[in-house]
């Protein structure tokens, strides 16, 4: 295992006549745990993973493994395992052989031998007893979640101090994202290896991660467990990127103005999940009109949109209320936010 940090790292990029930045970023990736780097393609995810990696160099500050800076050591030193978005695996070697790369390529002796061995056994068993029919079929004849089974076990046998994954789920329908999701956060708890995992994807990011980092812009936006970032976001875009219930936007945003005063100059950001139908003692209230009722039968539920204000207000409303499109409704807003107009960081948070 290994506690990485990045320190003040700088990164430019140029390619098409544009150029992309990463200035003064500084990420503390804890021993042992899971920390999935959350944010829109082109944000910069995938060129940080390659510079931890090794794979980039650094334009400027450091990458430390256990307080080791890595600016001189090569990625094949660094104890790394690695899945990439494509899963590289060697296109001429069967999937056992790929597997088992890792030896392939050092000079053979009984005892690595005997080591290969019982790497691949352990491999086998972590990745479930039907990974052994695919061992000896080539990679173009594998599906996607199956190169990406056999791209896991690679990296395990290698026994990596860290796991780096590049969106491996990409190229998966939602079924298989689903199941080996899943099955991958089991591994990951299983082996107790620092992991960095690159997605664009928060429903990946809520199951794989212990800690997530918003990136934005080849900025660090935010760091935090799912529920600190949804209770606290540190800016509008942070807020954006966590949602529990994805019947419902992740946030619901208003001008203050139009709804008090005391509130102009503050964008409100309210979670459909702080949002009660009537009006409540010592809650902001806003009244909107329903424009849209939908249905929620297996919650029991019904997931209303108010135009209110100068926007919209989501929430979910108990089933069995009489919600007419067109007709007023009042609601309390039992937690806010308060976000600056100009820069989109929080304020202050009202409520409980």
């Amino acid at each position: 295992m290994a506690h990485i940090e990045l320190r003040q790292v700088r990164k430019t990029l140029r390619a098409d006549g544009s150029t992309f930045r990463i200035e003064g970023l500084d990420l503390n990736i804890p021993d042992g745990k899971v920390v999935a780097i959350l944010g829109p393609s082109g944000c910069g995810k995938s060129t940080l993973l390659r510079l931890i990696a090794g794979l980039e160099s650094v334009d400027g500050g450091s990458i430390l493994y256990d307080g080791v800076d890595m600016g001189e050591v090569p990625p094949s030193e660094r104890r790394i395992g690695m899945v990439f978005q494509n899963y590289a695996l060697y296109p001429n070697m069967d999937s056992r052989t790929n597997v088992l790369s890792y030896f392939v390529f050092r000079k053979r002796t009984p005892e690595l031998d005997a080591e290969a061995a019982e790497k691949y056994r352990r491999t086998a068993e972590l990745l479930g007893v039907d990974i052994e029919r695919l061992m000896d079929r080539m990679p173009k004849g594998l599906s996607g979640g199956e190169r990406q089974r056999v791209a896991v076990g690679r990296c395990i046998t290698r026994d990596p101090r860290l796991f780096l994954l590049d969106e491996p789920f990409s190229n998966l329908d939602q079924k298989l994202r689903e199941k080996y999701r899943t099955q991958l956060r089991v591994l990951l708890k299983q082996f107790g290896i620092t992991t960095v995992y690159v997605t664009h994807d928060q429903v990946e990011a809520l199951v794989l991660a212990d800690l997530i980092a918003i990136m934005k812009d080849g900025k660090i936006e935010q760091v935090g467990t799912a529920v600190e970032i949804y209770e606290e976001p540190r800016s509008v875009f942070a807020a954006d990127f966590i949602n529990f219930e994805p019947e419902t936007p992740s946030i619901n945003l208003l001008d203050g103005a139009f709804v008090s005063k005391d509130l102009e100059g503050y964008t409100i950001g309210v979670r459909p999940d702080d949002v009660e139908v009537g009006a409540r003692e010592g809650a902001l209230s806003v009244r909107g009109t329903i424009i849209d009722a939908r249905p929620l039968a297996l919650k029991k539920a019904v997931v209303l949109t108010l135009l209110a204000a100068d926007g919209e207000i989501s929430l979910r409303a108990p089933a069995g209320g009489r919600y007419a499109t067109g007709a007023p409704l009042t609601v309390s807003l039992s937690k806010y936010h308060l976000f600056g107009k100009a820069d989109g960081l929080r304020v202050r948070s009202v409520g409980p």
